[in-house]
């Protein structure tokens, strides 16, 4: 019997990447590839690089194996019904039949198979739930601080998605006493204040030359005081949302990845030291871990939602 393979695919602010993978949540060797995306990208653009990375996976398959399905995790907002996306970070696309395309793509090679779309961040839940930090626990939330910030929610063993598939959409919960970035209308939210480029953007407002994360991520570790002060910041605001989240879904553990996660392991320690400060026991116990999966965690994720799918709505 052949060897079964899911196509993972992840499109984010960017980047999209995609890849296959294992039923024991590995990715084969060669298979993974990215390509930009991007505020500026065009419609275009953004179509021949998600048929890119596509199709340099599928051309990984060999006789011995079998592709079951494709899972694609995607920045938010997206329709689950109509197999749309509208993500913030990318303007030109609103509303565009993503699920379609990578339909047509995997057609194209010669592999008629199911392909499911969910917001990234429930891909994250369910990879770190699979086999990442969140393994065993029931009542889980899979977070994603990178260009953008989104959240994906697993309550009572099953992922929660809500009417439209939005469920989860942590960055964009309002965060008392925090301004950030008015990109959205509303800086008070938590993408706006807590994303890798919104916290480099406060930075800068305070005098940091740097432009990127990885450029304010070792101004922190040289001890610059107005980077640190950025990234104390950010932990604060994400440790408010969290707290909040965990009052209203009595979450066991939170589990973040995301590029800008990492920018120092000091930003969990201000997220659960704000956590601490709650005045209910139960949210105070709620465990906040980087994510066990690396920088594969979305890939795992998107491939989850073809291995896993007993835990989604139908």
């Amino acid at each position: 019997m052949p060897n079964p393979l899911v196509l993972a695919v992840d499109f984010g602010g960017t980047k999209v990447e995609a890849a296959l993978v294992r039923p024991d949540g590995t990715l084969v060797a060669g298979s993974r590839s990215r390509a930009a995306t991007g505020r500026g990208a065009e419609v275009p653009q953004l179509e021949a690089s998600v048929a890119s990375v596509v199709t340099h996976a599928l051309e990984s398959l060999d006789d011995g194996s079998e592709l079951i399905g494709a899972g694609i995790g995607c920045a938010g907002p997206i329709d689950r019904a109509a197999g749309a996306i509208s993500p913030l970070n990318v303007p030109s696309w609103r509303g565009y039949p993503m699920r379609a395309l990578v339909e047509r793509v995997t057609a194209d090679a010669g592999h008629e198979v199911p392909v499911t779309l969910e917001m990234d961040g429930v891909a994250i839940v369910l990879a770190e739930h699979w086999v990442g930090a969140a393994q065993g626990a029931q009542n889980v939330m899979g977070m994603v601080v990178s260009t953008g910030v989104g959240g994906g929610i697993i309550a009572g063993n099953r992922v929660i998605v809500g009417k439209t598939g939005n469920a989860g959409h942590i960055g964009h919960v309002e965060v008392a006493g925090i301004e950030g970035e008015d990109t959205f209308g509303n800086p008070q939210v938590l993408e706006a204040i807590a994303s890798g480029p919104h916290t480099v953007a406060f930075a800068r407002r305070g005098g940091f030359t740097g432009t990127t994360g990885e450029e304010l991520a070792a101004a922190y570790a040289a001890g610059d005081p107005v980077a640190r002060a950025a990234i104390q910041r950010t932990g604060q605001a994400l440790g408010k949302a969290i707290s909040s989240a965990t009052a209203l879904l009595d979450l066991e553990v939170v589990a973040i990845g995301g590029g800008f996660s990492q920018a120092t392991p000091d930003l969990f320690d201000l997220i659960r030291e704000q956590v601490a400060k709650h005045h209910f026991e139960y949210v105070r116990k709620v465990r906040v871990v980087p994510s066990a999966l690396s920088g594969e965690g979305p890939l795992i994720g998107a491939a989850a939602l073809i291995y896993r799918r007993e835990l989604l709505p139908a």
